[in-house]
């Protein structure tokens, strides 16, 4: 499904893309990455057991590949278009449930924090929200240097960074492309990434180049968490342990005074066992 919406903020329309399965009590899912809803199938099957399951799609890739170029992406304007998808399915004075994961969950909590008055109950999984972090400059200049690699060599590459980063490995570069190595990457920023043909565009593509930097950088608004914590829990994948994003969510938790659950699995949790996760977010909702 889709709705229209007019965004002035770009000054053009736009398509919300959604799907709606099950009944009960509404629940907004908001998919992490560059919000492609893939993988998400088995965990909003069990969920429509209970509740009717919006799957929100902000950039529609669920339909296929977008044309043309990309720009970055924002917080906000996701979660606005969020706040307009639940007016439109709700009745007046009603309330639903969200959830978040990754980089949706950054979204879900903008959306706490500046549209509560729609809102009966949020839980973030694993919002990658590092500027709450006593090392944030330290992660923002890993965020930086993936985002680099993904421009000069592609999505491979920076994918390994990333999720060294994440999980707080040791990275060491591999051989770098001969010509970015040779002229300092102006050959690269003036030819394709070497796996941009088959990636440009795909939602790795589009993460890494246009959601991953401005969503990691986007500052909550903690005061209005605060004052909200009732209605929000913070979760983590019990495989996360130690990582950054568990670490990112138990920080919020306690700087907001919400609630913390872990999840089964790690950040992928959701994808990586369906039901039990669903089991616990019908818990922790």
């Amino acid at each position: 499904m889709r709705d229209r919406h007019y965004d002035e903020q770009y000054d053009r329309h736009y398509d919300v893309h959604y799907d709606v399965r099950g009944s009960g009590p509404l629940l907004l899912v908001i998919p992490g990455g560059a919000g492609h809803p893939m993988g998400l199938d088995g965990a909003a099957a069990r969920l429509s057991e209970r509740f009717t399951v919006v799957t929100y799609d902000p950039l529609g890739l669920s339909r296929g590949p977008l044309d043309g170029p990309v720009g970055d992406q924002r917080v906000e304007a996701w979660s606005d278009r969020a706040h307009q998808l639940l007016d439109s399915l709700l009745p007046d004075g009603e309330s639903a449930c969200v959830f978040g994961s990754s980089s949706g969950g950054i979204v879900a909590l903008d959306l706490l924090a500046r549209h509560p008055e729609r809102l009966r109950r949020v839980v973030a999984h694993e919002p990658p929200s590092i500027g709450v972090l006593p090392d944030a400059a330290r992660q923002h200049s890993m965020i930086t240097e993936v985002y680099e690699i993904h421009r000069t060599e592609g999505v491979a590459a920076a994918t390994a960074r990333l999720s060294a980063g994440l999980e707080g490995r040791s990275w060491e570069p591999g051989p770098r492309p001969a010509s970015t190595a040779a002229d300092g990457g102006e050959n690269a920023r003036s030819e394709q990434k070497p796996d941009s043909r088959e990636a440009q565009n795909t939602p790795m593509d589009i993460f890494l180049g246009h959601v991953l930097r401005p969503f990691t950088s986007h500052a909550l608004d903690l005061d209005a968490l605060k004052g909200l914590s009732s209605r929000l829990t913070l979760g983590a994948g019990s495989d996360s342990r130690g990582q950054l994003p568990y670490r990112t969510a138990s920080l919020l938790a306690e700087l907001s005074g919400s609630d913390f659950v872990e999840f089964p699995g790690g950040h992928l949790g959701v994808l990586q066992h369906p039901v039990a996760f669903a089991d616990r977010l019908t818990e922790a909702l």
